[in-house]
């Protein structure tokens, strides 16, 4: 609202925040049960292990590989129509998962899935922005969006076991469902539509090259994460990194351009967007080292670890609920600092715990790393998207979860590499003597391995052999989390610098801003009525 305050939102605006919150909810519940259903589902469709592979990892290829074509797109046919037509083809896509008969039929209907996918997050949190132009509000309402898309990772293992241990592994698939099933009905009643104008036309190009540098680049980093530096999985990230350099010449030649480069120019956009990188890829990793270390180390089912972990959605629902009202007072720079710091104090922790510890040093150290990361998330997803003109709000959210992807696959294979090195040697040292070649090399390789070894040994050999391979993997997690501490505060101390200059969002609303410097140059915006 040009020469005043921005509209408030009112109660219509709130109920759609519902209508958008639920549906990502379940979907982010969705990825993680994925895990818990594969047993069943791989022996009920008789599926090989590389089939296995691809129908674990190829809805992230495809969510990831088509954010920034998704976001983009929406800005020019649509946010709400490409919502609407995305929770269509999600629901579609979970039917057809649901009642596959082989594993072809999955691995088709997982990558329409992931497809489906990358239309909701960047056309939920873009049309956020739309819905909420007082900055106090946004914030408010990206915590709230942020709760259920962080909700949905933990509390997927307490539910998909409920499911699983009453139902077919099928039925995992359909939780989503009535969601979808939901925003398809009050979708066109509450949510508002926008589009960019001059947008101008999508270029295929930009989008085929787009793919091409994302997709190997995330394929090659999981594959470095599972099975090391071999040339394959790192050729394919040269590849992408290659083609990468090729997409952005292009985009600044481009009039109307895919990926719109400007917005990095903007220091709030750039330094938020960074510090989100490296906050997904340092505090986000933490969560499968946890599951790991109660799964394995503590012998716990996947239902107890997902209670155990309860303490962390509690204290993650917090810190997103809180954070942007604290930011109404205090710059937000020292807000997401403060807020690291918090995190930098739960991995420190998680770095100086050991075997023989209780699980609730563990998850406290767990709890401080969410409680903390709430800020960095919450009010860094706000200065992405208030950084950008509104009619590139699409884009910018894209961009925004392109980055947690990216940041989310660096960490498991930079840090999961680092703490199978870690583990391999310590295991080495710890190890009995005189043990069976072939135990002795299982019990280097992995936990799980070691543990699947130990149990075929007679007498306490085997539980020496545990033991040891247990107290080896904590000692990875002890590295792991004393690199993640170290970098994470000079994470902190850039983000408190750089971002100094932004004001409070109760001050930029009072003064009528919205909450984050201007972006690049305003440009026409249009709001389309709904259509039949």
């Amino acid at each position: 609202m040009a020469g005043g305050s921005p509209a408030k939102a009112g109660r219509k605006e709130w109920i759609g925040l519902a209508v958008l919150a639920l549906p990502t909810l379940l979907v982010s519940l969705d990825v993680f049960v994925m895990l818990l259903a594969l047993p069943k589902l791989s022996t009920a469709l008789h599926a090989d292990g590389v089939e296995q592979l691809w129908i674990t990892d190829i809805y992230g290829f495809m969510l990831a590989g088509f954010l920034i074509t998704m976001g983009t797109l929406g800005d020019r046919i649509g946010r709400r129509k490409l919502l609407l037509i995305g929770a269509t083809a999600f629901s579609v896509a979970s039917l057809v998962s649901a009642y596959s008969v082989n594993p072809a039929m999955l691995i088709a209907a997982r990558a329409l899935l992931g497809i489906a996918g990358a239309t909701l997050a960047p056309s939920t949190l873009s049309l956020i922005s739309t819905m909420f132009t007082d900055a106090k509000q946004r914030g408010t309402a990206i915590g709230i969006w942020m709760m259920c898309f962080s909700g949905g990772a933990i509390i997927g293992p307490i539910v998909g076991g409920a499911m699983l241990d009453s139902y077919w592994w099928g039925s995992v698939f359909l939780l989503g469902v009535p969601a979808m099933v939901l925003l398809l009905v009050l979708g066109p009643i509450l949510l508002p539509e926008y589009r960019n104008p001059d947008a101008g036309r999508l270029d295929p190009l930009s989008v085929a090259e787009s793919l091409a540098a994302i997709i190997p680049v995330i394929y090659g980093l999981k594959e470095i994460s599972n099975n090391g530096w071999k040339p394959w999985p790192v050729a394919a990230v040269v590849v992408g990194l290659v083609v990468a350099v090729f997409f952005v010449r292009r985009q600044r030649r481009l009039a109307h351009p895919l990926l719109d480069l400007r917005l990095f120019a903007d220091r709030s956009f750039s330094t938020a967007l960074g510090g989100m990188l490296f906050g997904t890829m340092l505090t986000g990793v933490i969560m499968l080292f946890v599951t790991q270390d109660l799964e394995l180390a503590h012998g716990l089912t996947p239902l107890q670890a997902g209670l155990w972990m309860l303490p962390a959605v509690i204290t993650n629902t917090i810190s997103f609920g809180v954070s942007p009202l604290v930011a109404r007072r205090i710059r937000p720079a020292y807000v997401i600092g403060g807020g690291l710091l918090i995190s930098v104090a739960g991995l420190l922790v998680m770095a100086f715990m050991n075997a023989n510890d209780d699980p609730w040093v563990l998850i406290l150290g767990f709890a401080l790393v969410f409680l903390g990361a709430g800020p960095m998330v919450t009010l860094g997803a706000g200065l992405v998207i208030g950084s950008a003109p509104p009619e590139k709000a699409g884009s910018a959210a894209a961009i925004n979860e392109t980055s947690g992807q990216f940041g989310f696959a660096f960490g498991i294979a930079a840090l999961g590499t680092l703490s199978i090195a870690v583990y391999r040697g310590a295991v080495t040292d710890k190890l009995p003597r005189g043990l069976p070649e072939d135990v002795a090399a299982a019990a280097r390789d992995t936990l799980s391995a070691a543990l699947s070894a130990a149990e075929r040994l007679a007498g306490g050999l085997g539980a020496e052999v545990a033991g040891a391979a247990r107290a080896a993997f904590v000692s990875g997690l002890n590295t792991v989390a004393a690199v993640c501490a170290g970098v994470l505060l000079i994470v902190a101390v850039l983000v408190a610098v750089l971002l100094r200059h932004v004001p409070p969002t109760g001050q930029a609303a009072e003064d009528g801003g919205s909450g984050a410097p201007a972006g690049p140059a305003d440009a026409e915006e249009e709001r389309v009525a709904a259509a039949d």
